[in-house]
């Protein structure tokens, strides 16, 4: 708490004076002078939180870059998997075109009694 009311102290310090783009001279730079440990301190201050920001920012685009490689290949994949999956369903088609609905029947008849006989067997 008391660093924040330092740090808001040593800003209005910094700070003060400045109107509208310009500097301008005013009665406490006159009637007291800033302490120039002080504004070393603050300057030291300000580069380590710029470095760590540079630090951070730079981890940041390292990672969108991972995920955005990452991405790219997991679309690649399932471009590729549509493809077969299309392949598949089109062999379903021409599977069901040219059977005749009782060869269907009796495929679809002989499943059933294979899933009971193990379900059977398994029991």
């Amino acid at each position: 708490m008391n660093s924040r009311r330092d740090v808001r102290n040593n800003r209005a310090a910094l700070f003060d004076g400045i109107e509208e783009g310009g500097i301008r001279a005013s009665s406490s730079y006159s009637s007291h002078e800033i302490d120039e440990q002080d504004n070393e301190r603050a300057l030291e201050g300000l580069e380590d939180r710029v470095s760590l920001l540079k630090r951070l920012s730079g981890d940041i685009n390292e990672e969108v870059d991972n995920h955005n490689l990452m991405l790219d290949r997991m679309g690649n994949d399932m471009d590729s998997s549509r493809g077969v999956l299309s392949g598949t369903m089109d062999r379903f088609k021409m599977v069901f075109e040219t059977k005749s609905s009782r060869g269907m029947l009796t495929l679809v008849a002989s499943f059933v009694v294979v899933f009971l006989i193990i379900y059977y067997l398994t029991r």
